[in-house]
């Protein structure tokens, strides 16, 4: 079995696991309960809370606990635009947003909310010229991803920024979901920023929103203490333990990893390459070597996936979280070919990822593309 898949999601480290197991069975109490097995409870969250801080070098107080990073990005656009609607009811965006951006952005605009959307350039990143022309005074809000999760482009967040500072009341928050852990993310231009641990080798249900100490937002969850007040519910210990492990360990062999996925990514590159019926859609110059992003001209891409299933090698065509045959929108809008974006592929790489395995998936699709033309 070879798997292909890792931004979609990640298999638990051994580690995390043992983390979750130990901290489950020796914290069992609330950490809000006023006893002195809640109290152990609540100072090893407080600490673990620190260490995270401090692992993204930012204040303990700025961590909001999540189930993931759906929720956090839902409380991100949905907190900002309640607490600061008064001042502007504009939001500016991007085609290469997940649905957990897109979804609750859609939802606002039937509050009355406008939605831009910011061209790309040929290469996948933002315009800024074009977001400089979109900027207006009623802006309160523009949410793009450090690094996307369909074609993996990486987005000069500091140039943003700086764009952004023409419209003061204009605040950036960053979905870094496919970034944290694999490239290096500036958090001192962004003013919110959410991630998750199962992107990380962590486990399921445990994410976080990072939002600077001068911001407020509107809950989107209430009643219930917790360990801020901008997200109710008892905290889950086990999980925020086993998150930082799972941080802790990313971030340690970042540099590492990145070196061999980007040698793993420009092999499979170099493989594809020759043949003109398969478009490259993720730019090598600013793509994560973690996502590599392909479109089969004239051909099915899910046909191309059934085929490499057989194999046992198992691969994506867009984000998992996208509807069934619909085009890709990030590919849509980076080609505005609409046969480009039905027929995408998505191979997403790891540290895990084997030289055999790669050498298998090149010889294994060349097999198929033969076999389909």
């Amino acid at each position: 079995m070879i798997y292909l898949d890792y931004a979609a999601d990640t298999p638990v480290c051994q580690e995390v696991l043992k983390t979750f197991n130990e901290v489950s069975i020796k914290y069992f109490a609330n950490p809000n309960a006023n006893h002195a097995l809640g109290r152990v409870a609540k100072a090893y969250i407080e600490q673990t809370t620190k260490e995270i801080a401090e692992l993204l070098n930012i204040k303990p107080e700025e961590l909001i606990y999540t189930s993931g990073a759906t929720e956090a990005n839902n409380l991100a656009i949905k907190g900002v635009a309640e607490q600061y609607g008064r001042k502007g009811k504009h939001i500016i965006t991007s085609y290469l947003e997940h649905s957990s951006i897109t979804g609750p952005l859609s939802y606002l605009q039937e509050k009355g909310f406008e939605v831009d959307f910011v061209r790309i350039l040929p290469n996948g990143q933002i315009d800024l010229e074009h977001l400089k022309e979109l900027l207006r005074a009623d802006t309160i809000l523009a949410s793009f991803a450090a690094v996307d999760s369909e074609l993996g482009i990486i987005q000069d967040l500091k140039a943003i920024k700086e764009v952004l500072k023409a419209a003061p009341n204009c605040l950036l928050h960053v979905d870094a979901t496919q970034a944290i852990g694999k490239v290096d993310v500036n958090l001192d231009c962004i003013d919110l920023m959410t991630f998750t641990a199962h992107k990380l080798y962590g486990i399921h249900g445990i994410g976080a929103l990072v939002k600077k100490e001068k911001i407020y937002l509107t809950p989107v969850i209430h009643g219930g203490l917790s360990t801020t007040a901008f997200r109710s519910g008892t905290p889950t210990l086990a999980l925020i333990a086993s998150m930082k492990k799972a941080l802790e360990l990313a971030l340690s062999g970042q540099n590492a990893a990145y070196e061999k996925v980007s040698s793993l990514n420009k092999q499979i590159r170099e493989a594809l390459t020759p043949y003109p019926e398969i478009l490259i859609n993720s730019d090598e110059k600013v793509a994560s070597p973690y996502i590599l992003n392909i479109s089969l001209k004239g051909m099915k891409a899910s046909i191309m996936q059934q085929k490499l299933e057989e194999k046992e090698i198992y691969i994506s065509t867009k984000s998992a979280c996208v509807t069934p045959n619909t085009p890709s929108r990030p590919v849509l809008a980076l080609s505005n070919d609409r046969k480009r974006a039905l027929s995408t592929l998505r191979i997403s790489l790891s540290h895990l990822t084997t030289q055999d395995e790669v050498n298998t998936f090149v010889e294994a699709f060349k097999a198929c593309y033969e076999e389909m033309k």
